[in-house]
C-alpha cells in the first residue's frame, strides 16, 4: 500500500510541477458605478495577481481592495471605509476555468471563452460568470473580459442618501497580461 501512496504522490507533485502557469502581479480590474448626472464613481486596481494554469484553463485572481484608486480622495476614502470596510474585507478574489480553454488554439486573433467561478468580495462569495477575449501576444497571454455585479448581493450597504448616486448593477472590467 505505502508504495502505491509514494508513486501516486510523486506523480502528483510531477504534474503539478510541470503545468504551464502564466502570471502576473499588474492584473487590472477596474469597475463603474455611475449614474447620469452625478459624479462618475469609477476605480481601477493596477496590481492584482493572476495566475491561469494553461494545462487546464484554470484561473485565479487576488486584489487588495484599498488598491482601487478613485479620481478623488474623499470618494476612495468613503468607499475603503463605509462600503467595502477593506479593514475588515482588505482582500477580494476570484477562482475559476476559462470553460474549453486549449492553449495550442490561442493565436494573435483574438477568441472569446466563457469564464465561470466564484468571486469573494466583502466577505461574500457569488458565482460569476463572464464572457473573455483570449489571445497571444509576444508569447503572453492576454485575458480581456467584463461582468456585471450588484453591490447587494455582496451585501455591500448604500445609504439611501446617497443610492440614487450609484448604479444597481456595477460593470467590472479586468485586463490582463500573463507570461511564464
Amino acid at each position: 500500500m505505502k508504495p502505491i501512496i509514494l508513486i501516486t504522490s510523486i506523480f502528483l507533485t510531477t504534474t503539478l510541477a510541470f503545468a504551464q502557469k502564466y502570471s502576473t502581479k499588474t492584473g487590472k480590474v477596474a469597475f463603474e458605478a455611475s449614474v447620469p448626472l452625478f459624479e462618475d464613481v469609477y476605480a481601477e486596481n493596477n496590481a492584482a495577481t493572476v495566475i491561469l494554469n494553461a494545462d487546464t484553463g484554470e484561473i485565479a485572481s487576488l486584489a487588495m481592495v484599498k488598491d482601487f484608486k478613485f479620481k478623488t480622495s474623499l470618494m476612495q476614502e468613503h468607499f475603503n471605509e463605509n462600503y467595502a470596510e477593506t479593514a475588515k474585507y482588505p482582500k477580494t478574489s476570484f477562482k475559476g476555468k476559462i470553460s474549453n480553454f486549449n492553449k495550442g488554439d490561442l493565436s494573435a486573433k483574438p477568441k472569446t471563452y466563457t469564464v465561470t467561478g466564484t468571486l469573494n468580495f466583502h466577505g461574500v462569495d457569488r458565482p460569476v460568470q463572464s464572457s473573455a477575449t483570449v489571445y497571444l501576444k509576444d508569447d503572453k497571454i492576454i485575458v480581456q473580459g467584463k461582468f456585471v455585479a450588484k453591490p447587494a448581493d455582496f451585501k455591500v450597504k448604500i445609504p439611501k442618501m446617497v443610492m440614487a448616486k450609484i448604479a444597481e448593477n456595477v460593470d467590472v472590467n479586468y485586463n490582463f497580461t500573463l507570461q511564464k
